[in-house]
């Protein structure tokens, strides 16, 4: 097949979503199929490099013949809409996030939902959403690197010794990724059980030298970020409005258990499952630091959770897998 992935007005940087559509779009070329990622800017993402084509476009002309073309944010759906109607091509929109940091609610109902694309959802939490304005969807995940993340063995879940992990964030999304909680419940369980607790997180930002973090990583590789997860006892992932949220399932790779809130868009209902995979508090900061307390005081839950969690991330299954369905879905429209 012929695809193109729109990222105009969108772009890809070093974040978690344009890493998605990279990958997803080199796992689809190596499964032998004609990729185009078509851009109105330089490709800003140092994380992956492109094996698909990646194409500058000035006008409609530039845009190469295809059998569909995907939104991959809500920015993109307008000119989706615009190139699929001139190439007479189905428009599909792939929705990884509920993107109330480029459009409120009003708008996304009216330019997002309610347009003739063909619905792509990567999570049980975004299908439902959907569902809730009657809008149906597909679900296509897109596959974890099972090859590059996994277990190294080297986690004792009996050591009174526990190490708290999460992801930092400065920037817009601080809030929504719930920064200062995992901060906050950190240090509140440093005053409670000493120094056997500490902190290690990771991000994209500069080492912001905060004294509640015992160990900081910036934009790690992904061999870093593997050694990194297996080092951590508890995820921490407070976070309120994600897609198909990708560090808890990583760190899930390496048989550590997670916790998270029961927030609507927490981003983990595809395989955070409570009292299965691991932990889901109620959603205030409280419930959260109960639920890890509950994990600190039991090593024997954190061991069968840590093991659950890695084989539901392997029922998900690879890139490849996934991105197979994706191609069974687009036939059907073609």
């Amino acid at each position: 097949m012929k695809i193109l992935f729109n990222v105009i007005n969108s772009g890809l940087g070093n974040c978690g979503g344009a890493n998605t559509i990279i990958k997803s779009a080199n796992t689809l070329v190596d499964l032998g199929h004609d990729v185009t990622i078509i851009d109105n800017s330089k490709n800003k993402n140092t994380w992956t490099p492109i094996k698909a084509k990646h194409l500058i476009i000035r006008d409609i002309p530039d845009i190469p013949k295809s059998d569909c073309i995907i939104a991959t944010s809500f920015t993109t759906v307008k000119s989706t809409l615009k190139i699929s109607k001139i190439l007479n091509i189905p428009s599909y929109h792939w929705i990884r996030g509920w993107e109330l940091w480029n459009m409120n609610e009003k708008d996304i109902i009216n330019n997002v939902l309610n347009v003739p694309t063909i619905k792509l959802v990567n999570s049980l939490n975004l299908q439902k959403k959907l569902k809730k304005y009657n809008i149906d969807s597909y679900l296509v995940r897109p596959g974890y690197d099972l090859e590059d993340i996994y277990p190294k063995y080297i986690r004792n879940y009996k050591n009174d010794n526990i190490v708290l992990g999460g992801l930092y964030h400065g920037g817009k999304h601080r809030h929504t990724k719930r920064t200062d909680w995992i901060l906050e419940s950190s240090k509140i369980l440093k005053q409670k059980y000493g120094n056997k607790i500490k902190l290690y997180m990771f991000g994209i930002d500069k080492n912001p030298n905060n004294p509640v973090i015992d160990k900081y990583l910036s934009n790690p590789n992904i061999k870093d970020k593997n050694d990194f997860y297996n080092e951590i006892d508890i995820w921490l992932s407070p976070s309120k409005l994600e897609g198909l949220h990708i560090p808890p399932a990583e760190a899930m790779l390496t048989c550590c258990p997670v916790i998270g809130t029961n927030a609507e868009l927490n981003g983990m209902n595809d395989y955070l499952i409570h009292n299965e995979t691991g932990i889901v508090s109620l959603d205030n900061l409280n419930c959260f630091i109960d639920g890890i307390e509950l994990y600190i005081c039991n090593p024997k839950i954190r061991e069968i959770y840590g093991k659950k969690s890695f084989d539901k991330i392997h029922e998900i299954g690879d890139r490849k897998s996934n991105m197979k369905k994706l191609i069974e879905i687009l036939k059907m429209e073609i």
